[in-house]
């Protein structure tokens, strides 16, 4: 099965595609910095010490949980792997001498675009992470000031210019609000979330940010805790099985999100934009998934209860504990290569590996950037 879908990853990633000459990132860069949630958190949250990961996480690359919420790796990985870079380091992670040389990840699991509240589930919200950025940059400068014994740790200072700045939050924005608010009051609040997300940019364009990639938010609306939580009235879900206002919502989002990439881009001319449609890759994987060798587009791999959905409110995916009177874990199942939910909320490393390799072929960001893809030769996955 695993050996069946690398070679059904590479055929779709090598695909010829022609596209006409646009503006785009180029990917001879140096250092990345990421900022997000837990699609791309590689660290944050659970060395923040807020959350614990337990096995089976990180059973299928890492061997041990990595404080990534996946039984391997994450889109991000795969991305900076295909650029000749090393995995990002967690800002937050002192142990272990970590280097940030090729740069620094700032996403926490839980955190969303607007600051956070009493109730949030990281106060790591996106105007906290930008924050955190230009502290990082402004003592990484004071230390390389200092000698050259930092400089194997610390990016050097035209990195920062240089450097990719990559995007992917907004999920809990829209996912979180569904448990308080209707549908209109969510879409009507998309702008204000958007303003945000805006003056966060701007912070780091006036830092000397050039080079941006911002991911859109996928189909919440598929992810089974959704459709467990929202979907228990049939005619809430769509063809798929996912709930149709959640999906409506991440759309609206992704619009409005497509339109302030435009804007941002007419605004800085000496900047590069890049807009990564996540939502359509990752609906044509749920769609089409016996073509892609998956077989399961909702239930998740690691969880409690079985089918149809394997996901239970009460006990996360690794956890012991007695419910119904009995002692229960939320265990792993015996092929993770063959689910796109890990644990009901995260995708597994497959479906990561799958998704990757769709935003690899350039045709699903604007620009698109097919011509800028000589890296595509160095693929290791």
């Amino acid at each position: 099965m695993a050996t069946t879908k690398t070679f059904v990853l590479l055929i779709f990633t090598l695909i010829p595609l022609c596209f006409p000459l646009a503006k785009s990132i180029h990917f001879n860069i140096p250092a990345v910095f990421n900022f997000g949630d837990s699609n791309s958190d590689t660290g944050g949250l659970v060395s923040a010490g807020i959350e614990s990961l337990n096995p089976p996480y990180g059973q299928n690359y890492f061997k041990i949980p990595s404080g990534r919420y996946c039984d391997g790796r994450l889109i991000v990985d795969f991305l900076m792997d295909a650029m000749d870079l090393p995995f990002l380091n967690s800002y937050l992670d002192s142990i272990g001498t970590p280097s940030f040389r090729k740069g620094c990840n700032f996403a926490a699991a839980g955190s969303r675009i607007m600051p956070a509240t009493a109730t949030s589930v990281s106060p790591f919200s996106f105007g906290v992470q930008v924050a955190q950025f230009i502290r990082f940059k402004s003592r990484a400068l004071e230390l390389l000031a200092k000698g050259k014994k930092f400089v194997k740790y610390l990016p050097a200072e035209d990195f920062f210019g240089k450097a990719l700045y990559m995007f992917d939050i907004g999920q809990n924005d829209l996912a979180g609000a569904f448990y308080s608010q209707t549908l209109d009051q969510i879409i009507a609040s998309i702008p204000t979330t958007l303003s945000e997300f805006e003056t966060g940019i701007k912070k780091l364009y006036d830092q000397g940010a050039r080079n941006f990639w911002i991911h859109n938010t996928g189909p919440l609306g598929c992810l089974t805790q959704n459709v467990l939580k929202f979907g228990t009235d049939p005619s809430k879900l769509d063809e798929q099985g996912c709930v149709g206002g959640h999906n409506q919502a991440a759309k609206l989002f992704n619009l409005q999100l497509h339109a302030l990439a435009k804007k941002l881009q007419g605004q800085y001319s000496d900047a590069n934009f890049t807009y990564v449609d996540i939502f359509t890759i990752k609906s044509n994987l749920i769609a089409n998934y016996t073509k892609y060798g998956f077989e399961q587009p909702i239930m998740a791999c690691c969880g409690y209860g079985g089918p149809p959905f394997n996901y239970d409110f009460r006990i996360a995916c690794g956890q012991t504990k007695i419910i119904n009177g009995t002692l229960v874990t939320a265990k792993g199942c015996n092929d993770s290569t063959d689910y796109i939910s890990w644990d009901g909320i995260h995708y597994t490393e497959a479906a990561n590996q799958f998704v990757s390799s769709q935003i690899l072929t350039g045709k699903y960001s604007d620009p698109p950037f097919s011509d800028k893809m000589p890296f595509l030769l160095k693929l290791k996955f």
